[in-house]
């Protein structure tokens, strides 16, 4: 199939199974989004699809391919790139040479700077200080400017972490506002987000995970109105 799917994925630190042989699909050009509390292995679930944490059981079949178990370089080589959890951007390079690596697949100098440009048009922001050192951008920035370099890898599947987090209100409607943008150019996305309305609101399909488990699924449009889902999640 195109797109993701996962079948049976656990996780452990040690003895403490962090996923419990969880299932998801992520199909080519949707928004799916996983939400649960801190704690419930969302971050955990991102480490292992990217590489950054070995399976202890299960397939993850991207486009197809079982790829657990591969080394994080290859994964993100293949089209499979992580927007992670607080950000982590380069601080003291600029904000140009933050999304020049984020190209490092490419052998070709034009299309690099091709796609930097077209990153520095989605954000204006960017581009007005495109020669700045990334640690000084404000919170919001330093996000678009993560998001922009996993946009310069041209990725088949986006996995953005908690894109919102320690961002004020405002800030987090501009940044699902391009998600919704990138959803509209049929870019693939899975979103594991703390902030359920706003997650909700823009995927098409969503999994609640709480303790390493799948405990719901459905539409996005089902998950938004079930009575459990918003007395956990969404203030009911």
């Amino acid at each position: 199939m195109t797109g993701l799917r996962v079948t049976g994925l656990s996780v452990a630190y040690g003895r403490t199974e962090a996923l419990r042989g969880i299932d998801l699909v992520v199909p080519e050009g949707q928004v799916v989004s996983l939400i649960g509390a801190n704690g419930a292995g969302k971050t955990t679930a991102m480490r292992a699809l990217s590489g950054l944490i070995r399976p202890r059981a299960g397939r993850i079949e991207f486009e197809g391919t079982d790829i657990a178990g591969w080394r994080p370089h290859r994964i993100a080589a293949a089209g499979l790139r992580q927007v992670p959890e607080g950000r982590q951007i380069f601080s003291e390079l600029t904000v140009a040479e933050n999304l020049t690596l984020g190209a490092w697949t490419l052998n070709d100098r034009a299309e690099t700077t091709r796609r930097r440009d077209g990153v520095l048009a989605r954000f204006p922001r960017l581009a007005e200080r495109a020669g700045q050192q990334a640690g000084s951008l404000s919170g919001g920035e330093q996000q678009m400017l993560a998001l922009g370099r996993a946009l310069m890898g041209a990725p088949k599947l986006l996995l953005l972490d908690e894109p919102s987090m320690g961002l004020a209100p405002l800030l987090v409607e501009e940044i699902f506002a391009i998600v919704a943008a990138l959803k509209a150019e049929g870019t693939t996305i899975l979103l594991v987000e703390q902030n359920a309305s706003a997650a909700l609101d823009v995927a098409d399909y969503a999994y609640v995970l709480e303790t390493g488990r799948i405990v719901l699924e459905g539409p996005a449009a089902d998950v938004v109105n079930n009575p459990k889902v918003v007395a956990a999640y969404l203030g009911g």
